[in-house]
């Protein structure tokens, strides 16, 4: 047997519980990237929509309910 084997019920246990606490820590390691990528995303996702939002004012379009768009110049 390895010199890591356990030998006993309160070694496996010992190994056992290091592993499971190894995986937690890799599982809020990950966790916390996740979030921090979807945060940027997000704030990204903001800035594009506000770019958007002033180019379609330059252009002289209007946003208008649902997704029909018209000139403001062609207004009735």
């Amino acid at each position: 047997m390895a010199k890591t084997d356990p030998k006993t019920v309160r070694d496996l246990t010992s190994v056992v519980q290091t592993f499971l606490q190894h995986m937690q820590d890799k599982f809020q390691t990950v966790s916390d990237q996740i979030i921090g990528r979807i945060d940027d995303m997000n704030s990204r996702t903001d800035v594009l929509e506000k770019n958007m939002a002033d180019l379609m004012t330059q252009a002289g379009v209007e946003e208008l309910e649902g997704e029909n768009k018209i000139p403001a110049t062609q207004k009735s």
